[in-house]
């Protein structure tokens, strides 16, 4: 323990900007991000804008999550919530298996995610054969079912969006829309 004023001396940082005002406890701290073992280009998981993300990674679970600079949308930047994905990812409340409630059941069951989609496969067929409509009343060809719907989430992408117009136009659903924030 010294005084300040000795320490802007001793070090020249006469101003006291630099390691005059920097603690022992400062100096020792490293950040999370120096010992990651890979860092991993990502898009923010929250709105349609497509801020670029860098990953980092250690031992295979993430330690930080910061905007990318190389990003032409954000230039590293990220919103409160972007800013805030890591603690999304690392959640002990995040689920990270597929659950199934049964119909008329109280409570949810684990399944495993390949009988999941073909669950969910098998409804899609069976509802777009239940409600196909060939013809209207007049005789006039329809070609569509009422059925099925979709909805995006904000977060796809143009590309994504396009094929999940082509997928659902062409199994006949006349309701599809994404929803989109901005």
């Amino acid at each position: 323990m010294e005084w300040p004023v000795v320490r802007q001396v001793r070090s020249g940082d006469f101003f006291g900007r630099g390691p005059a005002v920097t603690s022992q406890r400062t100096r020792a701290m490293t950040s999370r991000t120096l010992t990651a073992d890979r860092v991993v280009q990502s898009v923010c998981p929250y709105c349609a804008v497509g801020c670029g993300q860098r990953i980092y990674v250690k031992d295979e679970k993430v330690v930080q999550i910061e905007g990318d600079p190389d990003s032409p949308v954000s230039r590293g930047r990220l919103c409160p919530k972007g800013s805030a994905s890591e603690q999304l990812v690392n959640s002990p409340g995040r689920q990270t298996q597929v659950l199934y409630r049964a119909p008329h059941a109280t409570g949810w069951q684990h399944l495993d995610r390949d009988t999941a989609i073909d669950m969910v496969a098998t409804r899609f067929i069976e509802s777009r054969r239940n409600t196909w409509q060939q013809r209207d009343d007049d005789g006039h060809p329809l070609r569509r079912t009422m059925g099925i719907a979709s909805l995006g989430g904000a977060t796809l992408d143009n590309e994504e969006n396009y094929l999940i117009k082509k997928l659902f136009t062409a199994a006949g659903a006349v309701q599809i829309e994404n929803q989109a924030r901005i």
